[in-house]
């Protein structure tokens, strides 16, 4: 295991064409760090350079104490997991965990010993002579996991791995990857655009916006105390709500939002959309005038009496305590 430098990290294809711009952080030695941003934002370039498939512009790599710039992936002790699962189809789950280690020349007793211990970590130790056509999605990824694991490197680099599976595999695969964190404890930098990924996984993420770390933090963190109008609109579901106030922009959470009664109301809103979901209920609309910016609010499954949207209209109110402020212009946060 490794600690990883990421120092002033540059990537432009052109002097016209820059697409990532002066990326800096120290990762400590067993961390599991997210990258977390929209689709083209730079996070899988970044990835790609730590694990030497993209070239660095300008700036530093480092994995424990030795700068990677010029080194060739093989030789800077990581392994990494695809989205796609790239497995060899004609060959056993045994054979496709094996395979880097014999191109490396390790003894069959050796490798035994470490495909063994890996699926018996996944739990794969059943399927080890079947052929990747007879797996499951959540299978396969564990077997690309096996592989990565059974190289035993200092960084472990995950790219979008989750992406292909269906949505209760996804909550599966992400409760199997901490657990393997837990176990495992290697350095892990994982590349996702799905934000519940990042807020379950990571010990802490980087926020990326059009080639810039945005933000680095705890999720929660970056949650309670997004630092940009860009982290404030990205994280949570439905995101923060950002209104023009006073030459400022007020920034309040769907769930801080409580229906209230008219007389009470510090947002009154012009119904658009209700989506019951059980549990709670989101309200979708606007500020009631012409032109009034969008709203969401995610309220109680049953709306008190009081509150109902009658012709439309609901009222609302916040606590002070859970308001946030930007700058218009820059969209930094304004400390308060």
């Amino acid at each position: 295991m490794a600690a990883v430098s990421l120092r002033e990290v540059r990537k432009s294809y052109t002097p016209e064409l820059q697409v990532i711009h002066g990326v800096s952080m120290e990762i400590a030695d067993g961390e599991f760090i997210v990258i977390l941003g929209p689709s083209g934002c730079g996070k899988s370039t970044l990835l790609r350079m730590v694990a030497g498939l993209e070239t660095i512009t300008a700036g530093e790599i480092a994995i424990g104490d030795r700068v990677v710039n010029n080194l060739e992936p093989k030789d800077r002790d990581i392994a990494m997991v695809f989205q796609n699962y790239a497995l060899y189809p004609h060959m056993s789950v045994y054979d496709n965990m094996a395979y880097g280690l014999r191109i490396r020349g390790l003894s069959k007793e050796e490798i035994s010993v470490r495909v063994k211990k890996a699926a018996d970590i996944l739990e794969l130790g059943k399927f080890l002579e079947r052929r990747p056509r007879a797996l499951s999605g959540g299978q396969r990824q564990r077997v690309a996991m096996g592989r990565a694991i059974v190289r035993e490197p200092q960084v472990f680099l995950f790219d979008e791995p989750l992406s292909n599976l269906d949505a209760k595999l996804r909550v599966q695969m992400r409760g199997e990857l901490q657990a393997l964190h837990r176990r495992l404890g290697t350095t892990s930098l994982f590349v996702t655009h799905d934000q519940v990924e990042a807020m379950t996984l990571a010990q802490r993420m980087i926020v990326m916006n059009a080639g810039r770390a945005e933000q680095i933090g705890a999720p929660l963190e970056v949650y309670a105390r997004p630092a940009t109008t860009f982290v404030a609109g990205f994280i949570g579901s439905p995101p923060m709500n950002l209104i023009p106030r006073d030459g400022r922009l007020l920034g309040i959470r769907p769930e801080h939002l409580e229906p209230c009664a008219e007389s009470e109301a510090m947002l009154m809103v012009e119904v658009d959309l209700i989506e019951p979901l059980g549990a709670d209920t989101l309200v979708y609309g606007h500020e009631g005038k012409p032109g009034g910016d969008s709203l969401s609010a995610r309220v109680a499954a049953r709306l008190p009496a009081h509150a109902q949207a009658h012709a439309g209209k609901l009222a609302l109110r916040y606590d002070p305590a859970n308001v946030h402020w930007f700058d218009p212009a820059s969209g930094q946060r304004i400390a308060g």
